[in-house]
């Protein structure tokens, strides 16, 4: 392998747009180190297909919600490279239904996962990267990490506490040379609702009526359109990332939404200058050396 390409971790990536993320930085000349669960198991033909598809794929086993597999398999990588330039942070879950009839331990589950799992990818690599004094940390976010819609809210609570989270973060570790950014995807036919969950409090949704059919019946509906060639391409997401890729460091977009987003980057386009202001105000942009929001 050339010492030439730079490094990419992409989790996630035994579907959906990890997957085929895997595959196009591959062939634009990044080696990319792609995390799944299960790659000798249940992931054995993904894993198989990816390290087909080029020799710049290695496939790495990888749970973003445990602490130690997150720890060895990226000290793993960085036993293997220089450096990480590029983490894409693309596991996740979604459950869909009567938010009142979803029970902690499945909210907790999904924040696992969303939140949790992209801050202990993002602990494991910074160091390293703080030490190149570069970096670049992408992250699937939702057009629901910035407005919540009925039937998405356990969900949507995890897209929003990642936002938060990657918000000020960016602004701190952007004097070490380091970008973070936040992709924000509309609806797109990714397979990502069928690996959900239905509420667990099955008296709660007996409890709602007829209401309780609603959300099963308005997303075999969206599930219908999701199927048809009207239905967006998961393309335009894997694009978001390598245009994000190629981007001058201190250049990139906080924030950008992808595909159906119902207004979210005119949210963004409002929301940015605030808080930049804000951090103005408090003088807080001094603190940090004037780095770029």
């Amino acid at each position: 392998m050339s010492d030439t390409k730079a490094n990419i971790v992409i989790t996630g990536s035994s579907s959906g747009f990890g997957q085929k993320s895997v595959k196009d930085f591959a062939d634009k000349g990044y080696r990319v180190f792609a995390t799944m669960r299960g790659p000798e198991g249940k992931n054995a033909a993904v894993k198989a297909e990816l390290e087909a598809y080029s020799d710049s794929i290695h496939v790495v086993d990888m749970d973003v919600t445990s602490d130690e597999s997150v720890e060895t398999a990226i000290a793993g990588v960085l036993a293997k490279v220089d450096k990480i330039d590029i983490l894409l942070n693309n596991a996740g879950v979604m459950y869909l239904g009567i938010t009142e009839a979803f029970s902690i331990a499945q909210a907790r589950e999904q924040m696992e996962t969303n939140y949790y799992g992209a801050m202990r990818t993002i602990q494991a690599v910074l160091p390293a990267m703080r030490e190149a004094e570069s970096g670049l940390i992408i992250n699937t976010s939702s057009m629901v990490g910035q407005i919540s819609a009925p039937y998405f809210s356990t969900y949507a609570a995890t897209k929003h506490a990642l936002e938060g989270y990657l918000q000020g973060l960016r602004y701190e570790v952007a004097p070490f040379g380091i970008d973070i950014a936040i992709v924000q995807p509309g609806p797109f036919p990714t397979g990502l609702t069928a690996a959900g969950q239905q509420p667990r409090r099955t008296d709660i949704l007996v409890s709602y009526g007829e209401l309780a059919r609603i959300p099963a019946a308005m997303f075999e509906e969206f599930g219908k359109f999701m199927q048809s060639d009207q239905a967006p391409d998961p393309q335009m997401v894997v694009d978001a990332y390598l245009a994000l890729a190629d981007m001058p460091a201190g250049k990139r977009p906080t924030r950008t939404a992808v595909g159906m987003v119902w207004g979210v980057d005119e949210i963004n386009a409002a929301k940015q200058p605030i808080q930049d202001r804000v951090l103005k105000e408090m003088q807080l942009d001094k603190v940090l050396g004037g780095a770029d929001a």
